[in-house]
């Protein structure tokens, strides 16, 4: 086991299995420091882009105090999975050797359903966690998509892959520093999150030198080169630049409308009604 920046770098020993909840095929595996840990793989999805915003906007939530599983760098040889029976996944895995992210596995956790009891949860919470996903621009998170695990009663924080979504295109990032993203449905917002709270206690904390703490844990072969950020450490300190600027202007995207239950549900039905409204007849009665 070695390590980069304070993130370990593990090797894959034994698979377990798939996990098929969601589109990028992740596995779990248990490694030679004898964890477990679900792994995430740079051929998946969006590629090498998402784990940089797994493990960004991952490590700054833990800074932050909020809670996120353990990340590791977990080396992966696909002669590990090679019993593995399905095709798609077996080759997701062979365009996937070297170096992937891996999460503790959580035993016994479960998905959080918004609502539900047997977890601690209250405003102050809440906002937090609504207001660290505005900053980093997680739309993700969702009362349909939750990307939330309840483990011993408490919210753990899971798939940030899609986070950061400002260096999916460079060339306008500026134009994203003060973003207002659409958070009436946030998984959360049914908590009466206290954003205002949250931004009153960890915007200063989110500091240029924090920042820097949190890219520097971004392996450089994950950092490829952009038009205008040549290197691994221009683009590190474009993330930092972009993330410090967005900071400073936290008042100006500060999420304030959270839909209620009644609203969620006439949106939902009314979704449903136009998707059947543009089916053929024969077909508007399948759900």
């Amino acid at each position: 086991m070695t390590t980069h920046g304070e993130l370990a770098e593990v090797t894959a020993l034994d698979y377990v299995e798939p996990l098929r909840t969601g589109g990028s095929l992740p596995a779990v595996v248990e490694t030679d420091d004898f964890g477990t840990y679900v792994v995430k793989f740079h051929a998946a999805a969006q590629g090498h882009k998402a784990l940089v915003a797994e493990v960004i906007v991952g490590e700054l939530a833990r800074r932050l105090g909020l809670r996120v599983p353990e990340l590791v760098l977990v080396r992966f040889d696909p002669a590990v999975s090679a019993a593995e029976p399905d095709q798609e996944v077996q080759d997701l895995h062979r365009a996937s050797a070297g170096l992937n992210l891996g999460l503790d596995y959580l035993p016994g956790a479960r998905d959080f359903v918004p609502g539900q009891a047997g977890v601690d949860l209250d405003s102050v919470e809440a906002g937090r966690v609504v207001w660290f996903d505005a900053l980093v621009g997680n739309v993700d998170r969702t009362v349909h998509s939750p990307n939330l695990m309840v483990w011993h009663r408490r919210l753990w924080l899971i798939d940030h892959g899609a986070a950061l979504i400002f260096h999916h295109r460079w060339e306008t990032a500026d134009e994203a520093v003060a973003k207002v993203y659409d958070f009436s449905a946030h998984a959360l917002g049914g908590y009466a999150p206290d954003v205002v709270a949250a931004d009153t206690a960890l915007a200063p904390l989110v500091t240029e030198a924090l920042l820097r703490e949190v890219v520097a844990e971004v392996p450089d072969l994950w950092l490829v080169p952009e038009p205008g950020y040549p290197t691994p450490e221009t683009l590190r300190d474009a993330y930092v630049h972009h993330l410090a600027a967005r900071v400073a202007r936290s008042t100006e995207w500060l999420p304030r409308c959270f839909a209620s239950p009644e609203e969620l549900a006439a949106a939902e039905a009314a979704k449903r009604a136009a998707t059947l409204a543009g089916r053929p007849a024969w077909l508007q009665h399948v759900r």
